[in-house]
């Protein structure tokens, strides 16, 4: 059974992170979308393999990992690139965020999304908590 998913946001520097600590320290599982975007991307990931076909060899580093700089200069001002980028890695985000709700041990989750509304991504959570 699915712990309920409660979605927290909020801007920039608003204390999304410390109040994913609190909750955690009171034993309340936290999946963060920025932890869960860096996982979809490490290497060997499909993800990884995904960005380096769309975008080419230019976004690793020399050790096989993300260039994020490069990728970010590639895509910051690109709606286009920035849409397919999105295409790549918003779905294995979700999914991987939905299948640990799923198995998640406490009564309820913390799903740290800080673009939770801009994105549309309400109906991946049971209740909102902005900071």
């Amino acid at each position: 059974m699915s712990a309920y998913r409660i979605g927290l946001t909020g801007g920039i520097a608003s204390g999304k992170s410390t109040v994913s600590e609190l909750f955690a320290q009171h034993g309340v599982e936290v999946i963060d979308a920025d932890q869960i975007a860096r996982e979809v991307v490490a290497p060997g990931q499909p993800g990884l393999a995904a960005v380096v076909e769309a975008f080419g060899p230019e976004v690793l580093t020399e050790g096989g990992t993300l260039d994020r700089q490069a990728l970010r200069k590639l895509v910051f001002n690109d709606p286009e690139r920035r849409a397919r980028l999105e295409q790549i890695l918003h779905p294995r985000i979700r999914e991987l965020m939905a299948q640990r709700a799923r198995v998640a041990h406490s009564p309820y989750c913390i799903l740290a999304i800080p673009l939770l509304v801009e994105n549309d991504l309400m109906d991946q959570v049971d209740r909102v908590l902005v900071v």
